[in-house]
């Protein structure tokens, strides 16, 4: 029998040290030019080439590389530019890209940006393609050739990687209600055809085709697409790889089946169950590859559990077998090599992208018996790494078990309903008609960092950074005052990250200094790792907010990030089942709501903008899911008196199919992202009669373009649609952060004129 092969689905492209966040941050301020970015991207390619190359994989993988988004870059390949973004006449350039990803790019052009949402069941965004009726695609600017042209000069054999045809349609959004987006798929045939024939002449053996949308519930419509489609492209000399992760195919191998491919990928780290029914009739003279390797979390893998599995599988399977990651490793930082003050026992636990690249290789050197006596001394390492994280005692607190095992139904449980709790609710709070309020934080500035740094780093006393941050919210306090919102918050500046502020002030969670991956664009985030049990040792938040609300008579909220979203934006310990994490984290948030109401905190805000992202691919597997974690989000919330008001914040997520789970929240204010979609998000609410409060966003804050009084009304008029009057809040879609000052005052000016405006409107009315 053949050697087993080795690849990757694709590497993280920010750079070990965000080298790419940087430079598109510099060009976007005019400080570069686009040949000096490009430059810089051109550089982390050949990095990240030469990882896999002197790592031994047998393919390295081109094409995973992009300055924004992997969507994106194929809805330009295929020349899907919505005309707002181009000029009448003009083709589109390198500036389009952050045109439609923004909103605005140097060339100066400003346009409503494309909506954004999650890849899947990741943290990680992308830019949704829009399509129309007898949409027309033709290559445009092709991004992959030229990747496939730099990597060949090296002379590595190569492997690019394309969005399929139906996953790029699938992620789209049809322009009009009743158009069908299978509709297009003639003309995009026509189109991925060419790509196929500009490959094989570039002495290209295999391409993978990602198609994760074989995870999914899909429809027989849908199904027979995958047929049609795949029949009538002629690949030429190419060898097409399949591939799928994020869950389990087994609902639709058949139709994998009779498709004329060359080889299938399989997530085996998400559903490893799904490959004892996938062999059962997979021919033998394609290409199997296993995806054994975790791309989604940072724990060292199991090397003799994956050999064993290995081999298993070939005395099933007597076909080629390639080893692989399960997904993209994107969804991983970039090198463990870079954490210089990581704890030495806990760092011998953990693999990064690059370190994973060579646990696939050791792998396959095992089962193809290479380099035997370095294999073996590997294989050692690894498994005293796997044994010593099972027996550390830092990993498992008895009390904290014990508590948990102690939950009952009623610790989820408000004392009143929502409709009595509105009542003393607005006895106690006397807000406005269409209150206004911001979601939480506000612009990160320079100086703000420095001071958070300078005290990481001790180069400032305790007493001097609380003094410096209280400065900061302060300032933040009364510009909010001098904007006429109703409702505060402090601005956060004493935050770097809403999961890792509160991560840092747990028990059982680990830091790195470089750990960052991609969330969308620049934005980068550095989950914190939950190795062990979770704990509150003291107040997190308390002493900021009795300052905050020290300085002034409105109310200000609270402000804490929800157990679901802390799960889900951590690298998870993967020793017991995540809603046992979860329900780590909801007792610990528990304690710290009833100490924020006992320092007389009036409006209490736990976040939950991962609460939808962390849905379950098939729908089965739903109710189980929504269980735990309404549960979850209940028992952090419930422990607090009717008076008390408890806001949620959802962000980028389709509420749809799961709006009864949402109100089973029993938040009595939510605030979700609506400006992008125009308030589409809402028509969730048209046939569920949604019982509480909501602050639909009005303010698309991840774009530079500021939305005008008029702008603003009309959204909320739309919005008036779905929602009654007395129960519509005013609001961003999400917090401030990323923004500056001068355009945050601007728009939440027009907002809270807006709103006064509405208020004078429908004051008089008998609501």
């Amino acid at each position: 029998m053949s050697d087993i092969c080795n690849h990757i689905l694709g590497f993280p492209r920010i750079g070990s040290q965000r080298e790419l966040k940087k430079a598109t941050e510099a060009y976007w301020k005019n400080e570069i030019t686009e040949l000096e970015l490009k430059k810089i991207g051109k550089k982390i390619r050949e990095e990240n080439w030469k990882i896999q190359s002197e790592a031994g994989l047998d393919f390295i993988t081109v094409g995973d590389f992009s300055f924004y988004d992997q969507v994106l870059d194929t809805s330009l390949l295929f020349g899907n530019v919505p005309d707002r973004f181009l000029e009448k006449g003009s083709e589109a350039n390198f500036d389009t890209l952050f045109c439609m990803a923004r909103g605005h790019a140097p060339n100066n052009i400003n346009a409503r940006a494309c909506e954004m949402t999650k890849w899947f069941n990741t943290n990680y965004h992308y830019i949704v393609p829009e399509f129309k009726q007898g949409q027309k695609f033709k290559i445009s600017l092709n991004s992959l050739l030229e990747q496939i042209e730099h990597a060949s000069s090296f002379g590595y054999k190569i492997k690019p990687v394309l969005i399929g045809p139906l996953t790029y349609l699938w992620l789209g959004k049809a322009s009009e209600n009743d158009f069908n987006k299978l509709d297009l798929l003639n003309n995009l045939i026509e189109e991925y055809t060419k790509i196929f024939n500009l490959l094989s002449l570039k002495n290209i053996e295999w391409i993978q085709v990602d198609e994760p949308i074989l995870t999914l519930d899909l429809s027989p419509e849908w199904k027979e697409a995958f047929y049609n489609v795949y029949t009538k492209f002629d690949f030429k000399n190419l060898k097409i790889l399949l591939t799928t992760y994020f869950g389990s195919i087994q609902d639709n191998i058949d139709i994998v089946n009779k498709i004329p491919i060359h080889g299938l990928h399989l997530d085996l780290c998400s559903n490893p169950e799904q490959i004892n029914e996938v062999i059962k009739n997979y021919p033998k003279n394609k290409v199997l590859s296993l995806g054994l390797i975790n791309g989604r979390n940072i724990w060292k893998s199991n090397i003799t559990k994956i050999t064993d599995t290995i081999c298993k599988i070939k005395q099933k399977f007597s076909g080629e077998l390639w080893l692989s990651s399960s997904c993209s490793l994107m969804h991983s930082p970039v090198d463990l090599d870079q954490e210089k003050n990581l704890d030495p026992e806990i760092k011998n636990w953990l693999a990064f992208a690059k370190q994973k690249v060579l646990e696939i290789k050791l792998c396959s050197n095992i089962i193809n018996s290479k380099d035997t006596k370095q294999s073996e001394l590997l294989l050692n390492e690894n498994a005293q790494a796997i044994e010593s994280r099972k027996n550390s005692k830092r990993v498992h607190n008895e009390a904290v078990k014990k508590r948990v095992s102690e939950i009952n139904k009623k610790d989820g449980d408000r004392k009143n309903p929502y409709s009595i709790r509105a009542l003393k609710q607005k006895e106690t709070l006397k807000l406005p008609l269409f209150p206004t309020t911001t979601i939480g934080s506000f612009p990160q500035t320079q100086k703000i960092r420095n001071v958070r740094n300078n005290y990481k780093n001790k180069k400032i006393s305790k007493e001097d950074y609380t003094k410096e941050i209280q400065n900061h919210i302060l300032e933040s306090i009364r510009k909010q005052e001098e904007l006429n919102i109703d409702v505060l918050v402090h601005g956060e500046a004493e935050r770097n990250d809403m999961v890792e502020y509160f991560g840092e002030l747990l028990e059982g969670f680990v830091f790195t200094s470089n750990g960052w991956v991609q969330s969308y664009g620049t934005r980068c985030v550095k989950p914190p790792i939950i190795f062990g049990d979770i704990s509150r040792p003291a107040s997190m938040t308390i002493d900021w907010i009795k300052y905050s609300q020290s300085l002034t008579q409105k109310h200000v909220k609270g402000m804490l990030t929800g157990p679901v979203t802390i799960l889900s934006w951590s690298f998870v310990r993967d020793d017991q089942l995540p809603k046992e994490t979860a329900l780590q984290i909801a007792l610990a948030l528990r304690d710290e709501v009833i100490d924020l109401e006992k320092a007389d905190v009036k409006i209490i805000q736990i976040d939950e903008p991962a609460f939808r992202e962390a849905l379950p691919l098939k729908k089965s597997e739903w109710q189980e899911y929504l269980t735990w974690a309404v549960n979850c989000f209940r028992i952090s919330a419930a422990g607090v008196q009717d008076s008390t008001q408890i806001h949620t914040h959802m962000c980028y997520s389709e509420f749809n199919d799961i709006i009864k789970s949402i109100a089973d929240l029993d938040a009595d204010v939510i605030t979700i992202e609506c400006s992008r979609s125009n308030m589409e998000l809402l028509q969730a609410f048209e046939n569920f009669a949604y019982p509480n409060d909501i602050g639909p966003g009005v303010y698309d804050i991840h774009s530079p373009q500021i939305p005008s009084k008029k702008e603003i009304k009309e959204l909320l008029e739309n919005a008036l649609k779905y929602i009654p009057a007395e129960r519509l809040w005013v609001n961003p879609d999400c917090g401030l952060k990323t923004r500056n000052w001068p355009e945050v005052e601007i728009a939440l000016k027009n907002m809270t004129e807006a709103a006064f405006d509405l208020r004078k409107q429908y004051s008089h009315r008998d609501l």
